[in-house]
């Protein structure tokens, strides 16, 4: 967040990352890095940015000198950072401040929705091989990651996923009823709202792949578009970048079951296993 609230000011002041970079004794990449919220943060820079920013009320400084204690404080999730590629850890912790995510899924059920089998078969698909003990840290931290998800007052989950996603047997026959039977439990919930891409609409606004829009409690924060690839993930925070991706969202809403069409498909194809 605070990442996005220099970037806020720079932009406000109209100066380009070059700018801010040589004014702290930095690169333009490193200042692309602060504000993506992928680099550590020190006070002396943060100083120095809001100076060049024009930031003098000492309220204000105050404010964002504490985000800097408070950015620099390991998160829960730091604890595993051993069994995550850095990149994932960044969005873990986008995840941990956001008060909405809308995701569309294609190839596997979305991670936050995932039951500990499920997670497990996926985990170890993709990593054949990692030891027992790694994956299971990651089973854990996924699961970890879903008690915001479930509680009454905890953020918002929109998922989409493709029909394929459901009929594609993850794990086995038992473990793949027994997620089907979890998207039915989660979908009761009042926080979470899924829908279904359905194979009758053919080609749609998604065909590009899987992606996510996280969404923040401040006003001022835009939305945060998260793409992840094979070694690596697209963080945009762009309006021009993120805008089409929302036209995308709102299209694969519009196109997929409601959410009493889901219950039906999950019903029917749990009758069928």
């Amino acid at each position: 967040m605070l990442g996005a609230s220099l970037r806020r000011l720079r932009e406000k002041c109209g100066l380009t990352r070059d700018q801010a970079g040589f004014h702290i004794r930095a690169s333009e990449s490193k200042i692309s890095r602060m504000e993506l919220g992928r680099v550590g943060f020190k006070t002396r820079d943060v100083e120095d940015l809001l100076t060049l920013y024009g930031v003098v009320d000492n309220a204000e400084r105050r404010a964002l000198l504490e985000m800097v204690r408070e950015a620099n404080t390991p998160g829960w999730w730091q604890n595993y950072s051993q069994e995550l590629p850095t990149w994932f850890t960044t969005y873990v912790g986008l995840e941990e401040a956001t008060s909405m995510i809308r995701t569309y899924e294609v190839q596997f059920v979305p991670g936050l929705l995932q039951t500990a089998a499920y997670a497990r078969s996926v985990i170890q698909l993709g990593n054949p091989d990692m030891s027992a003990e790694r994956i299971e840290r990651r089973v854990h931290l996924r699961m970890q990651r879903q008690e915001r998800f479930t509680k009454n007052d905890g953020p918002r989950l929109w998922a989409v996923i493709d029909e394929a996603t459901l009929k594609r047997t993850i794990g086995g026959r038992k473990v793949m009823a027994e997620q089907l039977r979890h998207l039915l439990e989660v979908a009761a919930l009042p926080n979470i709202t899924l829908q279904v891409m359905p194979f009758r609409f053919g080609m749609h606004a998604a065909e590009g792949g899987a992606f996510s829009i996280l969404r923040f409690p401040e006003s001022d924060l835009s939305d945060v578009v998260y793409v992840e690839q094979l070694w690596g993930a697209l963080y945009l925070d762009k309006r021009e970048d993120i805008d089409p991706y929302l036209t995308a969202m709102e299209q694969l809403c519009v196109e997929s079951t409601t959410p009493g069409g889901t219950v039906e498909l999950i019903g029917g194809l749990l009758r069928k296993m």
